[in-house]
């Protein structure tokens, strides 16, 4: 196992055990029977196979394609690679999950990541089966990779996942720091740099109303910047009460999972009605 990947696993358990003891783990409040089946199977079908397979995928047709092209970017500047990759990966997957919230089938791909009525790290890799394989920004990353930019992935990735875990968990990391007044040009800062537990959590909120929530919205995962120059930002510095799906029938597990191979009333919803 990569270096890396030992790192995103020690940030993710850190953050797991912060929330067993304070906000609670394997039982949520909110949770239904189906939750901690959509999130684990998804989780384990994403690292073990989908994401393996979609870098190999890549970096095999761009060697096909460009065989000269192999390692190219190797001698690129860190900082330079780092670029790219916030702009192939980063934005792309921002458009990515903008695009997600404006198209029925795309929606229908998406919504298991908002369909439960609470927060945490497990639900970072909580989605369809089918919609981290159609992501445009993972594939782009396995062509950087082939290209040479692997040992700033491994640094990248590391960074990302660390924001994004950070970004779901219940566990608020930004609360103290608001509560610091020399640390509030400093905040300001951040939260419109980065996603943080507030601003991401806007984007799950169930109501729109609340004057908190902010589904159509706030879609950045590494950088909240995009959503800042592209103009979906909303920062409150406030949780919703509230998580979950709002105005849509229920969708089943099979729905949440593998859509369009089971369709009911849930998934048919989001295309007669409204996107969340």
């Amino acid at each position: 196992m990569n270096t890396e990947i030992w790192i995103i696993l020690g940030i993710y358990t850190a953050f797991a055990m912060a929330e067993a003891v304070r906000t609670g783990f394997l039982k949520k409040e909110g949770e239904n029977s189906d939750d901690a089946k959509v999130e684990l199977i998804s989780t384990i079908v994403l690292l073990v196979i989908t994401q393996p397979l979609v870098l190999l995928a890549s970096g095999t047709l761009a060697s096909l394609i460009a065989p000269s092209a192999a390692g190219v970017l190797s001698g690129l500047p860190f900082i330079a690679g780092f670029a790219l990759l916030l702009v192939f990966d980063d934005m792309s997957q921002y458009w990515w999950h903008r695009a997600s919230h404006s198209l029925p089938w795309l929606y229908n791909l998406h919504r298991s990541h908002h369909n439960q009525e609470y927060l945490s790290v497990r639900v970072v890799y909580r989605n369809n089966l089918f919609y981290y394989a159609m992501m445009p920004s993972l594939w782009f990353s396995g062509v950087l990779i082939y290209m040479g930019l692997g040992p700033v992935y491994a640094v990248y990735i590391i960074i990302k996942l660390t924001v994004i875990i950070g970004a779901h968990s219940d566990v608020r990391w930004d609360v103290p720091l608001y509560k610091v007044r020399w640390l509030h040009p400093v905040m300001w800062v951040v939260e419109r740099t980065i996603s943080t537990p507030a601003t991401h959590s806007a984007h799950h909120g169930k109501h729109k109303d609340d004057g908190i929530t902010h589904y159509k919205g706030n879609f950045g995962n590494l950088l909240f910047f995009w959503d800042v120059l592209f103009g979906t930002a909303k920062i409150t510095r406030r949780v919703p009460e509230a998580f979950g799906v709002e105005g849509l029938e229920p969708v089943t597990l099979g729905e949440q999972l593998a859509w369009p191979l089971f369709q009911g009333k849930g998934s048919n919803s989001a295309i007669v009605t409204k996107i969340t």
